[in-house]
């Protein structure tokens, strides 16, 4: 099938002109003014919109266990509100089972998106336990080479959540010293896990068991050393690194710090920590606050300019959403009476590019370039999917948004497509919503009509961070 859009203002990561656009199949066949129509079975107009790649997010938990549940987004509603959102494809989280094969995780999250997976999806590797039940050292950390040849070129190692997922600072930098040989990435959630540990125990003692005083015990100081500590141990490795979710102005000062020394040094951030705080949590009444738990925590409202500074600058190169939604009646509520059994995360996988054009964008904090280059682009080339993805060019595929920038949206729970019971941002207001979203040269949304199927999404194999960046 051959698809022509048509006057479209085409943006992407470095231009932004207008043109229009042939999709022959599922990849972009020509790009160019006033292309022929003759033999194209279907016309788009994309007059007075953006032409722009679909967004790719590289940080969800899609039917992920924790905390005794399991977050209320599978592969399935997951994936479909993404597109929604004008994502088109996402890069998940399989877990590694404390004692168990590495394999043995990558094959459970294959079934878990088997049939369901809506728009494309690569997979991460979260690893817990590097010696497999191994006495073998050299045979262990071969098993991250096997995952890495199936395309799952980045790993994640937790320095928080000590007994759970947390590591050891040797095996982080075992973990690392192996991407140095083998090209894949570590992707690290930096926290003090031990020195948080201790600061939880002593506010549970006391009584402080309301929502709150989960933000209360995970100070940024605590993000800002694992931050620091995550850096060293890459650059003695001679690796590179990324950190997910930064939330602080304490942890960007020690990436910045890094990155002005030549340190492969990368970091993204989350919408929820540029637009809610710790102030917003504090006004909320009795436990309606365990919405906003999640890990790390909201700061103080002032961090907020800091990290759209981080954007500005490129000290930060990526804005995902570490979605992992859990329902408030149902799931959060688990943690009533103690915070510490309110299950971390919070949904945000459809409204990611909606939230960053109106307070990125129309209040002029980032260019529309860069809005495309954080949420698309720069995703697409960290993680081993560009030029394939994150980018509108002929052979890549046809992955493309029809963004209408003057469509005004109401985010709410009783419009989102997202399986969870509330919105982090109810009733915000938005100027820019996706019109029309296409996976590889389909039709999956349609002027806010689904036209996709569950299955129809693709497990990507990804190159290597050294491959994509030669």
């Amino acid at each position: 099938m051959k698809t022509l859009i048509q006057n479209g203002n085409i943006v992407t990561a470095v231009d932004n002109f207008t043109a229009d656009v042939l999709i022959d199949g599922s990849t972009i066949a020509a790009i160019g003014a006033h292309l022929p129509a003759q033999n194209v079975d279907k016309i788009i107009d994309a007059n007075g919109m953006l032409v722009i790649p679909g967004g790719i997010d590289n940080h969800t938990h899609l039917d992920m266990p924790f905390g005794g549940t399991t977050s209320a987004d599978d592969f399935e509603s997951g994936t479909r509100a993404a597109a929604f959102g004008g994502t088109t494809s996402i890069v998940d989280f399989a877990i590694q089972t404390r004692g168990g094969k590495v394999q043995d995780g990558l094959e459970a999250w294959w079934k878990k998106a088997d049939g369901k997976a809506c728009i494309d999806y690569g997979l991460h590797m979260i690893v817990t336990d590097l010696s497999e039940g191994s006495t073998d050292p050299d045979k262990a950390l071969a098993s991250m080479d096997s995952v890495v040849r199936e395309g799952v070129t980045s790993f994640k190692l937790f320095m928080a959540y000590p007994g759970v997922l947390m590591v050891d600072d040797g095996t982080i930098f075992k973990a690392l010293s192996q991407t140095a040989k083998n090209g894949a990435l570590i992707c690290m959630h930096a926290e003090n896990g031990n020195a948080i540990d201790v600061i939880v125990k002593r506010a549970i003692a006391e009584g402080k068991t309301a929502p709150i005083y989960h933000a209360l015990t995970r100070p940024t100081t605590a993000e800002g050393e694992a931050v620091h500590r995550a850096i060293a141990l890459a650059e003695m490795a001679g690796a590179p690194i990324y950190i997910v979710h930064l939330s602080s102005n304490e942890a960007l000062e020690k990436v910045a710090e890094a990155r002005d020394r030549g340190v492969m040094a990368y970091a993204e951030t989350c919408p929820q920590y540029l637009l809610l705080s710790l102030e917003d949590m504090e006004k909320m009444p009795d436990f309606e606050g365990a919405k906003v738990v999640f890990t790390p925590p909201l700061r103080e409202k002032w961090n907020q300019e800091k990290l759209w500074e981080g954007l500005r600058m490129n000290t930060l190169q990526v804005v995902s959403t570490d979605h992992c939604p859990f329902c408030f009646k149902e799931q959060k509520e688990l943690g009533r009476g103690d915070f510490t059994k309110i299950p971390n995360g919070g949904p945000g996988i459809e409204n990611r590019l909606q939230l960053l054009f109106e307070h990125g964008v129309n209040k002029k904090r980032i260019s529309v370039n860069r809005w495309v280059e954080i949420t698309s682009t720069t995703p697409a080339k960290m993680f081993g999917l560009y030029p394939r993805k994150g980018t509108i060019a002929v052979g890549s595929d046809a992955d493309i948004v029809i963004w209408d920038p003057n469509q005004e949206h109401v985010l709410s729970a009783k419009t989102h497509h997202m399986r969870v019971d509330y919105s982090m941002f109810e009733g915000w207001k938005i100027k820019g919503n996706a019109k029309i979203v296409l996976s590889r040269g389909e039709v999956i949304v349609d002027n806010g009509q689904w036209k996709g199927r569950a299955g129809r999404g693709e497990f990507i194999k990804r190159a290597t961070y050294a491959g994509a960046w030669k």
